[in-house]
């Protein structure tokens, strides 16, 4: 019977956490509803140019291809409008973008069955990377991008509420700091370690992991650092609408979990149009992108300045998000 009136307080206590239900019975289907839409997009249709004389071109371009000048060839496939060229002017070359294997597969394939009937000789170049680039060179900068932006999060959010549980906070508020200080100043003495951790994260990654880097260690650095904080604003901020621990962890599966699906690990431009725009609103989504293009094109800062007001932009909205939510925790 104690056995009996044990499961029955469990029982109760769970009925009672509304957020520990959701967790337990949403979550799973709201993820598992993003890796359907995800992994049952329709395939992925290269882009492809074709350089070459005019009996040529027209066949290739019934097939699908973009007729291209030698010119604006190159162009196009630096600016990502092109997967990748077929050059057929001279020696039959198709020269791929590269970065992205999968993408630089199923080029390669739909050239091949183009020329099926004819050159079998084909040359081809990278224009980044090269034919041994693996699954975990393409995915590198996302992975290093997600697992410090994880980890931050999590540990700024659950210490955050360790503050509020343990009744600093309240202190805090009743003395004469002002919330913008207060604010500022976790964020500084967080921020500290936040450095230190995208620091080891990436020199580990770049220098032992020996991910594919063709571009300045230090502005991968920078993009990771203004991705931490953004990730340290955010924690700092759902710790407020957290009671415990358990709470704060019931996060992840609704906020960091499915910024994966739109930072480019998957393929967006296969997805359907009214789901894309969830990637632009998480901060993940440009981490991914900015660092893809320096690790993988050698781009500098001056490339990346989009990407990275971006980023910034999330950690000052989450800043005043916080001065805000504070002031009314100061009122109650």
């Amino acid at each position: 019977m104690r056995v009996l009136g044990f499961a029955k307080r469990i029982i109760l206590q769970l009925l009672r956490d509304k957020r520990t239900l959701a967790l337990m019975f949403l979550a799973p289907l709201f993820i598992l509803s993003l890796l359907w839409l995800v992994f049952d997009a329709d395939p992925y249709t290269p882009k492809i140019g074709v350089v070459a004389n005019a009996i040529v071109e027209e066949r290739l371009e019934e097939q699908g291809a973009i007729v291209v000048s030698e010119e604006e060839a190159m162009e196009k496939l630096i600016d990502g409008e092109l997967d990748g060229y077929v050059d057929m002017l001279d020696t039959p070359t198709i020269v791929v973008e590269g970065s992205d294997p999968s993408k630089t597969k199923v080029t390669m394939k739909e050239v091949q069955e183009w020329l099926s009937n004819g050159e079998s000789s084909l040359n081809i170049q990278y224009v980044y990377g090269d034919e041994d680039m693996g699954m975990f060179d393409s995915f590198g900068p996302i992975l290093l991008g997600f697992f410090v932006f994880f980890f931050v999060f999590l540990v700024s959010g659950v210490s955050f509420l360790r503050e509020r549980t343990s009744g600093t906070l309240e202190r805090l508020l009743a003395s004469p700091l002002k919330i913008w200080e207060m604010v500022f100043g976790y964020i500084a003495g967080f921020g500290i370690f936040t450095f230190v951790q995208a620091s080891i994260i990436t020199w580990y990654s770049i220098y032992i992991l020996d991910m594919l880097m063709i571009g300045s260690f230090f502005t991968v650095l920078f993009i990771i650092v203004l991705l931490s904080f953004s990730a340290l604003t955010l924690g700092i901020l759902l710790s407020a609408f957290a009671k415990n621990e358990l709470q704060m962890m019931q996060f992840i599966p609704i906020v960091v979990v499915p910024q994966v699906f739109f930072s480019g690990l998957f393929n967006l431009e296969s997805i359907s149009e009214w789901l894309n725009w969830i990637g632009p609103m998480t901060p993940l989504y440009y981490a991914g992108s900015a660092l893809k293009d320096v690790m993988f094109r050698g781009a500098g800062i001056s490339d990346l300045l989009p990407s990275l007001l971006f980023l910034l932009l999330f950690s000052l909205t989450f800043i005043t998000l916080n001065i805000i939510t504070l002031k009314n925790y100061r009122k109650i």
